[in-house]
């Protein structure tokens, strides 16, 4: 099976556009003060964090599909697992 550039392209987009407005919420979430804005940047943190999770899993059975070494859909597990890893490490901002 041939892997879709296209598809993997736009993947890798939107992954970085998402690890982004994931670091500009904890960012938001350190500064304010405003609880009703903590609840929704908590909220939006996981739903972010739930379509990150789902790009994972689409970007590793893109890349059991293709045999060779270097490839996009190689990159985008790499980007999407530092996503995640990065997450998870600051997760603990949202019990402070």
């Amino acid at each position: 099976m041939k892997e879709s550039q296209s598809l993997t392209n736009n993947l890798l987009m939107e992954i970085d556009v998402l690890s982004n407005r994931l670091r500009n919420i904890k960012q938001s979430y350190k500064t304010t003060k405003n609880k009703a804005l903590k609840v929704r940047l908590f909220s939006e943190n996981n739903n972010i964090f739930k379509r990150v999770n789902e790009i994972y899993r689409i970007a590793e059975l893109l890349n059991k599909k293709n045999t060779d070494k270097i490839n996009f859909s190689n990159l985008l597990v790499e980007i999407t697992k530092r996503t995640l890893n990065e997450n998870k490490f600051e997760s603990n901002l949202f019990f402070l």
